[in-house]
């Protein structure tokens, strides 16, 4: 078999100039034209900022903080703007590498409470709309996963999920939004459910945590979601979505900072010293880490109130531009800036104009039941382009190429 290991080094140039090839075949996010994975901020500023805090920090090392105070010090300050925006305390939360490790958390510390009541074989209840990072966590930490029906309003049906709670339940969860149609699950009753329960109420809001509290502030509105809410126990909110850091930053919070203290890994059981760790991790890189804290100060409460403005105005046009086509139309009615949509006509006809987009330069993301969008402020300047791409689209769509029929969508976490 051939070594794929090179006999002698390579070149910067060669090595720079090979990745820029490859890199030619990916999505280009900064064109305006992609809806997920990237959350453009459209901001040279801000973008050349991350760049320079990442080479700045690209060697350091989290895992020890002590070596690396300047690290934990901006680890720190992000996770107390993070309790300020969510209302708690900040020594109760941690930052992670991304949704997935947030969630991961959520449901370990939960397990780890359920078992301190005596619960040896604890579930978890959600809806079947919740992110599948929750199915994850349950997979790896021996939880048994509960997923209900949503109601006709796509949003979690409590009725329905309180009658499979029992004894056993270690967490109910919420989302706030959900990632398929952007609506938020009624945390009030979902956080009541757990009180009256006397078990755990995890808001889901690694989509909506670094926005909603700004989209509120413009006018829109929100229902209640955060610690404000008596029952809400923990949230999990990505500052690489809307807080528009790069990957992958994403915060993890408590009500109570004993909470958090569950989820801590202690050793000394070795001769190599105390190993110690808050989160997952061991070894953490420092450039995600900076590069949330240097994006938090740079934008600021008004950039982050402007952006959200921007986003808001972004939405308006995409959502007028799909409900204005008769063959067109939204999934429920989001509450955020994300949502699906679809043909009358039915999934062939969906996915004959997602294949029509395609063409068209557009990545629309596919879900089960139709086309996805996720906004950015980075949407904004393309918006009516988009939607007369799409006007064209409809009135000219051909057969389905085959994969649009059985959408195949990338859930961001």
């Amino acid at each position: 078999m051939t070594s794929v290991l090179p006999d002698h080094g390579r070149a910067p140039d060669e090595l720079t100039n090979l990745l820029a090839q490859w890199q030619g075949g990916d999505i280009d996010w900064k064109s305006g034209r992609a809806f997920s994975l990237v959350y453009n901020a459209d901001d040279p500023v801000l973008e050349q900022l991350q760049h320079q805090v990442a080479d700045r920090f690209l060697h350091e090392n989290a895992l020890n903080p002590f070596v690396y105070p300047s690290l934990l010090r901006m680890e720190q300050e992000v996770v107390a703007v993070a309790a300020e925006l969510f209302g708690t305390d900040p020594e109760a939360g941690a930052l992670t590498s991304g949704g997935t490790e947030s969630i991961f958390l959520a449901v370990y510390t939960a397990r780890e409470d359920a078992r301190g009541r005596g619960i040896i074989e604890p579930q978890i209840v959600l809806a079947s709309t919740a992110h599948p990072a929750f199915t994850k966590a349950a997979h790896y930490l021996g939880v048994e996963e509960i997923r209900v029906p949503v109601g006709d309003d796509l949003r979690a049906d409590v009725a329905a999920m309180a009658g499979r709670v029992c004894d056993r339940t270690a967490l109910v969860v919420g989302s706030s939004p959900c990632y398929p149609y952007g609506v938020i699950d009624p945390i009030s009753d979902l956080a009541q459910l757990a009180l009256d329960s006397r078990t755990l109420c995890h808001v889901d809001a690694c989509l909506g945590g670094w926005l909603l509290p700004f989209w509120e502030e413009i006018g829109e509105p929100v229902p209640a979601w955060n610690f404000s809410v008596p029952g809400v126990t923990s949230i999990s909110a990505d500052v690489h979505k809307y807080g528009y850091c790069f990957k992958g930053a994403s915060v993890v919070m408590y009500r109570e900072a004993s909470m958090k203290r569950l989820q801590h890994f202690i050793f000394d059981g070795w001769p190599g010293g105390i190993y110690g760790s808050a989160t997952t991790a061991g070894t953490r890189p420092g450039a995600p880490i900076a590069a949330a804290w240097a994006t938090i100060q740079h934008l600021g409460r008004d950039g982050y109130v402007a952006k959200a403005r921007t986003v808001r105005d972004a939405t308006r046009i995409f959502l007028a531009g799909v409900r204005s086509n008769d063959d067109l139309q939204v999934t429920g009615d989001p509450d955020m800036s994300l949502f699906e949509f679809s043909s009358r006509s039915g999934a062939d006809s969906t996915g004959a104009i997602g294949d029509a987009m395609d063409a068209k330069g557009w990545h629309l993301d596919r879900q089960q039941g139709g086309l996805h969008l996720m906004i950015s402020p980075g949407h904004l300047a393309v918006a009516d382009a988009f939607v007369a791409d799409l006007a064209d689209a409809v009135a000219n769509r051909g057969e389905s190429l085959g994969i649009g029929s059985s959408y195949g969508g990338v859930i961001d976490a």
